[in-house]
């Protein structure tokens, strides 16, 4: 069912209040405080994997997009008037998207649509939104207008003008330098066979030619693929110097699990696995995750803490504690957050509702976020791309304190990020 309108009832000098702090805290422009929002509420409308396989994270990005919400209204809404979050939850189905997005502009007629977070649950939208020519932000969408060229749409997602090869960038690049020291030859790949792994192992593909490679495995498993037992013991048949995988959330758990429980001999691992960024994922695997080099798009380290995302972390812990939604947040929540900023900034820097006016200002202009600058290029993907590749080191246990403030990831590319060195080989790491 949708959700409800957020609230509205706290006295106008509580309103007025936090308005002033959070301006001074970097959390939106302007110091001084608003009037109350009032008239018809400005509806965005999106679906949300709330159960099914991404729920891990979709419940993080809502939580986060409902603290954007009342963080707008308590500031004075959008134009004058309040926002309301029009929501479904698509059950990490994307079958059941398309409906959800015609319901959302047909029926419940919102103002504005932004994505559900994961690719696979934003591609089956992208139609139903050309379709009604409306503007789009994609969240955590790898490379879904590449068929579309569709130029209302624009990517809350790091990965600059190349995001099939740059996601996997840092992952080639640990390999070329230690190419010659490991005796680095072979790769095998295993590859999640939906939209995003497909796509993020295109690029994985196109960075192994420039390494020099030889491909001893490369096959694709079905998304509802629960045994992993054939695939390791097929992989490790090969003797592959490298592992790569494409995985998503539920996959990559039970890979993972797999890879201790048959035995995964190799010198590095493991990709651009999804999910182990998740903090419910960290604390599920523990110690299991040690040696895994992966990608991540954001952690608190001092070199990444942007104006207001440490406060707007504070707030976002505050309201997760005990409601089963992910504890720390880093993985989604800010950039679910940043999405409705750059939709809420764009709003109101075209002072319309207009489809084509809000996209023109998203083209031209540069957005202060709590993630950062965001400024879109081609494809309306993010003109740099700004991403990490890390290696989980030196967890003991399965304590959420354990993984709190970046901890059990070391950062290993790009080097203005560095903090640390890759642990090689992967098989001689205590687990």
């Amino acid at each position: 069912m949708p959700s409800n309108p957020a609230s509205t009832s706290r006295p106008g000098s509580v309103r007025a209040a936090l308005a002033l702090i959070l301006a001074l805290l970097g959390c939106w422009p302007g110091a001084a405080p608003a009037a109350e929002p009032a008239g018809k509420p400005i509806t965005i409308g999106f679906s949300m994997p709330l159960t099914g396989g991404l729920a891990v994270n979709g419940t993080s990005g809502l939580l986060a997009m409902q603290i954007w919400a009342d963080d707008t209204n308590a500031k004075g809404g959008l134009l004058g008037r309040p926002v309301k979050l029009d929501y479904y939850d698509d059950q990490t189905n994307p079958s059941l998207v398309p409906g959800i997005y015609t319901k959302l502009l047909d029926v419940d007629k919102v103002d504005l649509v932004v994505s559900a977070y994961g690719t696979n649950v934003t591609a089956p939208a992208l139609p139903v939104v050309i379709a009604h020519n409306m503007t789009f932000i994609g969240l955590f969408a790898m490379d879904v207008n590449e068929e579309f060229h569709y130029p209302r749409y624009f990517s809350m997602l790091p990965v600059g003008p190349d995001p099939r090869a740059a996601i996997s960038e840092g992952f080639f690049e640990i390999i070329k330098a230690n190419k010659d020291k490991l005796s680095l030859k072979t790769i095998a790949l295993a590859v999640d066979d939906g939209e995003a792994t497909r796509n993020t192992a295109d690029g994985a593909r196109a960075n192994i030619k420039k390494t020099g490679l030889q491909i001893v495995y490369d096959r694709t498993y079905p998304p509802t693929t629960t045994d992993f037992t054939p695939i390791i013991r097929a992989i490790q048949a090969t003797s592959p110097d490298i592992v790569y995988f494409a995985s998503y959330p539920p996959d990559s758990v039970g890979l993972i699990r797999t890879m201790h429980e048959v035995g995964l001999n190799t010198k590095i691992c493991c990709g651009t696995m999804t999910g182990p960024q998740s903090t419910s994922i960290k604390t599920s695997l523990g110690p299991m995750l040690n040696g895994i080099i992966t990608f991540d798009f954001w952690l608190p380290a001092q070199t990444l803490r942007f104006p207001g995302v440490m406060e707007f972390l504070e707030r976002y812990q505050a309201r997760a504690a005990g409601a089963g939604v992910d504890p720390l947040g880093y993985y989604l929540a800010p950039w679910a957050y940043a999405d409705l900023q750059v939709l809420g900034a764009a709003v109101e820097g075209a002072q319309s509702l207009d489809q084509d006016k809000i996209a023109d200002y998203m083209r031209t202009h540069t957005f202060k976020t709590v993630i950062g600058d965001v400024a879109f290029g081609d494809k309306g993907e993010w003109k740099k791309a700004r991403l990490m590749t890390i290696q989980f080191q030196n967890i003991s246990s399965t304590n959420v304190d354990d993984f709190r403030d970046g901890k059990g990831e070391v950062v290993l590319w790009p080097d203005e990020y560095k903090n640390g060195e890759p642990i090689l080989p992967y098989s001689g790491i205590k687990h």
